[in-house]
């Protein structure tokens, strides 16, 4: 990772997990500009990506029969990205309440010219697998899902 680009994020740049991605010529909407699905799409990627490298994956979700569905999006797009912009996927944890939310903050890179084109969050709930209610989040995701920054996210 470049001394550029990590000066780019918004928080630390060691607790924000990074994925690039290529915009593809079937990312785009008829105006030219990547999709508004397609970033909601490359967000639950990050986030996947993210717990997986923190030891959650669907697997472990179901044996703990716990998981985590979003209750809300919020998505600024800043400025727009076209077919074969190379963009850096961002992700940490904003918030956990140590109950049964927590708050996933996100940023999208575009490191040509170092523009933030997305900021955005989502509500996470903690939810019992097999009856897909609430509850309390197992100790395990309180030791991974840990809270970094200033609990915000920059408009």
């Amino acid at each position: 990772m470049s001394e550029t680009w990590a000066k780019e994020w918004d928080i630390a740049p060691e607790h924000v997990h990074q994925l690039p991605v290529t915009v593809q010529p079937a990312d785009t909407d008829e105006m030219g500009h990547t999709n508004n699905v397609v970033y909601l799409g490359w967000l639950e990627r990050v986030a996947w990506s993210h717990s997986h490298a923190l030891g959650m994956n669907m697997e472990r979700y179901r044996a703990l029969d716990a998981g985590c569905v979003a209750r809300r999006h919020e998505l600024d797009y800043l400025a727009p990205s076209f077919a074969s912009d190379e963009l850096l996927l961002g992700t940490w944890i904003i918030d956990n309440d140590q109950r049964i939310t927590m708050w996933r903050g996100y940023q999208i890179i575009r490191p040509s010219d170092g523009k933030t084109v997305m900021r955005a969050r989502t509500l996470w709930v903690c939810v019992d697998m097999k009856r897909g209610r609430p509850r309390r989040q197992p100790p395990e995701f309180l030791a991974v899902y840990k809270a970094v920054g200033d609990g915000s996210t920059p408009a």
